[in-house]
């Protein structure tokens, strides 16, 4: 998204972009204090935000059918064998699906990217449809979910970002999709980050960096294959195709505007958000 505006290929007039690359919830905490006048957010977050912030049009990380993934180790240990009588109750090959569909079952412990991501508050929303209450979180480095919970550390774990795409090559499998069961749920994308803006900021400004971040993103589209260089800088050693595959998802064009139903969405998450107790308010999204 920010490819054109980080290598100056956009005349920005009077206004300077610097760069800070940092994981979402760090941003998430950052944007409590105001710090950047612009700001990538997670919809959830902006539930605490929105009387400091504004969401641009423009910027939309959207999943349609497809989201942040629930897993759990793909080859069987010793608590997951003494399971097996429940996967027969339960009818799943999956002990962590079991756990969540059973109410008689242990708590289990889920690794989390973050408080304050759409991730886990979809994840919330998932396990209270499921019944499950008795469960605890912590929180990991997103970047380390996948090896936690192969080390057997964890009894699942949320996935965001490129291990949506990577976590069977890592020896874990599927238990569910927030982007699809969210789809089924409502019918709707999953708006997963955004883009915020600061509200103290003088109107023209506002006008100013919101058209300029579209211009960067539609730079991006319109030359793919050097943007996606860029953006392999910070790939994590993924793999062209699925870098390719990964910023096809979350870079289209509900990236250029929300639109109308993407508008909907995030309306519904968070009103869902407030429904399940889970943000203290009922927020109405602001979009400039």
């Amino acid at each position: 998204m920010f490819y054109a505006l980080a290598k100056g290929k956009l005349d920005t007039g009077p206004y300077e972009f610097v760069h800070e690359l940092v994981d979402i919830e760090t941003l998430n905490r950052r944007a409590f204090h105001g710090e950047l006048e612009l700001t990538a957010v997670s919809v959830h977050a902006y539930a605490y935000l929105n009387d400091v912030y504004a969401l641009c049009h423009c910027g939309a990380s959207m999943g349609d059918q497809y989201g942040p993934i629930l897993v759990e180790r793909a080859e069987g240990d010793g608590r997951q064998q003494t399971a097996d009588s429940r996967h027969k109750r339960c009818g799943s090959t999956s002990a962590a699906a079991c756990r969540l569909s059973s109410a008689d079952s242990p708590p289990m412990r889920i690794a989390i990217p973050g408080e304050l991501t759409t991730a886990f508050l979809m994840l919330k929303l998932y396990l209270a449809q499921q019944g499950r209450t008795d469960v605890e979180f912590v929180k990991v480095p997103f970047d380390q979910i996948q090896e936690e919970v192969k080390a057997n550390t964890y009894d699942a774990g949320l996935i965001i970002h490129e291990g949506q795409l990577t976590f069977e090559q890592e020896g874990l499998k599927l238990i569910a999709d927030m982007g699809v069961w969210w789809k089924e749920k409502t019918g709707l994308p999953l708006p997963l980050g955004a883009n915020a803006i600061r509200r103290d900021l003088p109107g023209q400004t506002i006008s100013d960096v919101v058209r300029l971040l579209r211009a960067s993103i539609q730079y991006a589209l319109d030359h793919r294959e050097e943007a996606l260089d860029y953006a392999l800088e910070y790939g994590r050693g993924l793999q062209r195709s699925d870098a390719d595959k990964f910023v096809g998802m979350y870079v289209n064009h509900w990236t250029l505007d929300f639109g109308d139903v993407g508008r909907r969405a995030v309306r519904e998450v968070l009103q869902q958000a407030y429904d399940h107790g889970i943000v203290p308010k009922r927020v109405v999204p602001e979009f400039v």
